[in-house]
């Protein structure tokens, strides 16, 4: 799946020539997996214009001028607070990874850096577990239930008389019958629903939204935010893709951190760069390579656990 993407990308450059599409119709016609792996990449990815030479290149670049400016009058002012913003930023990071890290001694199942599982419960139901992420099983007679502790998770349910409930600390969801992913972000709960529908119960409301498929939404533990459309190509990491179709720059990075051992910074200036394209999960440098090909951006490694995305 990785050389799908890095093929895609390089077609989709603007750069490439004769010789890379002879090479790339090489290794399509090499093995059925690769032909199986391009069909899946070239589906989620809806063929996307040439990056390069499209408006969305124009427009990613107009966009970081755009911030460029605004920021420009910040940096003298945001120079005298530098020093105690970094190392204030470097301990809230250590700090708030360390309890973080301890479901992964303590839960059920939990993946490390890097590492996609799928796991398969009792009642025949399969959950695929992103990247350092982490669950604890509560199945009984009674019902069905995964509690995320950390992370991301993609659920794919049997059927069962007994109710399937995931918990998470901002409420409750009630699968309906479905496929869905459900991923911790700080404060808030994502779900996006493929199949079927989600029952969502807010752990300080009252109230009971349903969520049908093709839809996904934010939720807090006191509300939940209106409802927009599911994109079907979210659930294309647990089979190794990140893709993007207009997709912020600090969304993409914030989605490759969990496969990368160590510290991914961006620069705010570039943050909300739309990236377009498929990027393979499991080769994150690889990845960061294809992003600095195709954006002005430049990445810089400081040292090899500590990369940093700056302004071209």
């Amino acid at each position: 799946m990785s050389q799908a993407a890095q093929w895609f990308a390089t077609l989709n450059s603007g750069e490439a020539g004769a010789d890379d599409r002879r090479r790339w119709q090489e290794w399509l016609a090499a093995a059925a997996e690769h032909r199986e792996a391009w069909r899946y990449v070239e589906r989620i990815s809806h063929r996307f214009e040439p990056i390069k030479s499209s408006p969305a290149r124009g427009n990613a670049i107009a966009a970081y001028e755009q911030a460029h400016a605004r920021r420009r009058r910040q940096v003298l002012r945001g120079l005298g607070l530098f020093a105690g913003t970094a190392l204030t930023g470097w301990a809230a990071w250590r700090h708030t990874a360390l309890p973080e890290w301890a479901y992964a001694w303590t839960a059920d199942v939990h993946t490390d850096t890097g590492e996609v599982r799928t796991v398969v419960l009792s009642d025949g139901s399969r959950v695929w577990l992103n990247a350092q992420s982490a669950i604890d099983d509560g199945y009984d007679d009674a019902q069905r239930g995964l509690r995320l502790l950390r992370g991301e998770m993609l659920v794919d349910t049997a059927r069962d008389p007994r109710p399937f409930y995931v918990q998470t600390p901002q409420g409750r969801l009630q699968a309906l019958g479905t496929r869905f992913s459900v991923r911790l972000e700080r404060d808030l709960t994502f779900l996006a629903v493929y199949q079927g529908s989600v029952a969502i119960h807010p752990a300080a409301a009252r109230t009971r939204t349903v969520i049908d498929a093709g839809q996904q939404v934010r939720f807090s533990r006191e509300a939940i935010a209106a409802s927009e459309e599911a994109d079907p190509a979210r659930e294309a990491w647990a089979r190794g893709l990140l893709v993007a179709r207009h997709t912020p720059l600090s969304a993409v990075i914030a989605d490759l951190r969990p496969y990368f051992r160590g510290h991914l910074g961006l620069a705010p200036e570039i943050a909300d760069l739309p990236v377009f394209g498929g990027f393979p999960l499991a080769e994150p440098e690889r990845a960061l390579h294809m992003l600095e090909q195709v954006l002005p951006i430049r990445v810089q490694r400081r040292w090899s656990w500590w990369i940093s995305l700056e302004p071209a």
